[in-house]
């Protein structure tokens, strides 16, 4: 049997999450209702109190009560329940959660279901699902159901739309199929960028004859930081960073930016890595007037990604920022880690032909990166664009051997 978790404010929501744990019991599931409100009564009994999650998270509900406050109570309620489905899932005890609230529910539960596993089944029924959720979803891969109506009693269409809730994240919950028992020989992490993907679809060829798998990831801010979480879970076993336009945006807080941790992790773990500064010879600016050139990019190469991002190759100094950047950032690097510098180009924009071909912007960056890149990694150039075959040939056969003789 199944058991589903709900997350849900029985002061206000009990009648919703009553009837979702019916509906997870129609189905021939269980549910375990966890209250996560602070102020008012339940209105159902609960199977973990909001004493016993706000206890977890490290404080106390009676404190709470003597001046309630939700900016005083979050903390201590998204910890505590963070904390209690953690314990859950290492038991084998739940097996998928569901919340449901409005825009305080939906951003009390959201950094819960973000700090869970990636393949756990996690479904987000929320009044906030049709704008930008981006802040909600985060990296992780937490499914979102707009209630389209207020979550404030039963009704012909809420029971509906709550029974489906239940019904999805109980149906992911009967999947048997788990993320981290792959057959291959390992699982290759790899980010892209749609000026690399000719190489990228061959190195995925490349991995494959070799008896690999490779997760391929988007690597547009998101995407990187999902490739490094997925690392610390275990999923990930080595690397080959092929696109790092995440780095150069985050040098300039452009459209692309990774986060703090994005090229660190690899490092720490000890996993065996190849890395390329795939197009990082440009930055993704998001403008407000399509096609008009932002100021102060006048005297740059440009092109356009569309008429509403807009894609300058950064001068010589602004290169110089990047390969900084990317070197702080592989400083916890070492002997696993191998840096390959495509000279005729790190993508296809900068191919002889390409948008942003500059042989002498070329040779500054690759004279940046050699200063700034730690002493503790291997560095290699090759007289290749990024996307050539021999070039994704050796980084191919790079990365396989590091992980074959560690």
């Amino acid at each position: 049997m199944k058991t589903i978790a709900i997350l849900a404010t029985l002061d206000t929501k009990a009648a919703e999450a009553g009837l979702m744990r019916e509906e997870i019991e129609t189905l021939g599931g269980k549910a375990l209702i966890i209250d996560i409100g602070v102020i008012g009564e339940a209105g159902l009994t609960a199977d973990i109190s909001r004493t016993d999650v706000i206890e977890k998270g490290g404080g106390s509900l009676k404190a709470l009560l003597i001046n309630p406050s939700r900016e005083t109570a979050g903390p201590f309620v998204t910890k505590g329940a963070m904390n209690i489905l953690l314990e859950l899932i290492d038991q084998d005890k739940i097996h998928g959660v569901v919340t449901l609230g409005g825009t305080q529910g939906t951003s009390t539960c959201a950094p819960v279901l973000q700090a869970l596993p990636y393949g756990f089944p996690k479904v987000m029924l929320s009044t906030a699902a049709s704008g930008d959720v981006g802040p909600f979803v985060g990296i992780k891969d937490i499914t979102m159901m707009f209630a389209v109506s207020d979550i404030l009693g039963l009704n012909v269409f809420s029971r509906k739309i709550i029974a489906n809730a239940a019904a999805a994240a109980y149906g992911m919950a009967l999947v048997e199929r788990c993320i981290i028992k792959s057959e291959a020989k390992g699982v290759i992490g790899m980010t892209n960028l749609g000026v690399l993907t000719k190489g990228a679809k061959y190195a995925i060829q490349l991995f494959e004859k070799a008896g690999y798998e490779v997760i391929t990831f988007h690597a547009i801010g998101a995407g990187g930081d999902a490739m490094e979480q997925m690392m610390k879970e275990g999923i990930i076993t080595a690397v080959f960073d092929y696109a790092m336009g995440e780095i150069a945006d985050a040098t300039f807080g452009a459209l692309r930016a990774s986060g703090s941790e994005r090229l660190t992790v690899a490092g720490k773990l000890g996993l065996p890595q190849v890395v390329c500064p795939g197009g990082s010879e440009h930055l993704g600016l998001l403008v407000q007037e399509p096609s008009k050139i932002p100021a102060g990019y006048e005297d740059h190469m440009i092109t356009w990604h569309t008429p509403y991002v807009f894609v300058p190759r950064p001068n010589a100094e602004e290169q110089d920022q990047i390969a900084q950047n990317i070197g702080k950032r592989l400083a916890h690097s070492t002997k696993d880690c191998v840096f390959l510098m495509p000279l005729l180009g790190v993508s296809s924009y900068s191919a002889e032909g390409g948008e942003l071909f500059n042989r002498e912007l070329d040779a500054s960056y690759w004279e940046s990166l050699q200063k700034a890149l730690p002493d503790t990694i291997k560095i290699e150039a090759l007289n290749n664009n990024a996307e050539d075959p021999a070039f994704v040939e050796h980084a191919v056969s790079t990365l396989i051997n590091l992980i074959e003789n560690n």
